[in-house]
């Protein structure tokens, strides 16, 4: 069983920066693809960014291109997600979660998700 937990959260001003963080357990971690996903208010939950085991392929929301970053490190079994230049309409609760595969993670995570962790960026 695959147990994720979210961390770095808060509340920030439009333009600031916070990193998420996502600890894994799991003896094969690393061949884990990971995502991030959100959802905000009122809202279902939507894909956010997306890293294969390797860390050699990312995908990205249109919405965060150029201003999230998703990486992992293998060693610490720990997935981040840098986010820069945060907009209000960033605000969510931010998940993470797990796949086999990065098209899966994309889609239909199938290994596990964390409980989230709140953003809240203010104008």
């Amino acid at each position: 069983q695959v147990q994720l937990v979210e961390s770095g959260g808060g509340l920030v001003q439009a333009g600031a920066s916070l990193r998420l963080s996502c600890a894994v357990s799991g003896r094969t971690f690393s061949t884990y693809a990971m995502g991030w996903f959100r959802q905000a208010p009122g809202k279902e939950r939507e894909f956010v960014a997306a890293i294969s085991w390797s860390g050699g392929d990312t995908h990205y929301a249109d919405s965060v291109k150029g201003r999230f970053t998703i990486s992992r490190d293998n060693a610490k079994r720990t997935v981040y997600l840098q986010m820069n230049s945060l907009k209000p309409e960033d605000t969510a609760v931010y998940y993470c979660a797990a796949g086999q595969s990065v098209p899966t993670v994309v889609v239909a995570p199938d290994l596990g998700w964390g409980r989230g962790t709140q953003v809240t960026v203010s104008s």
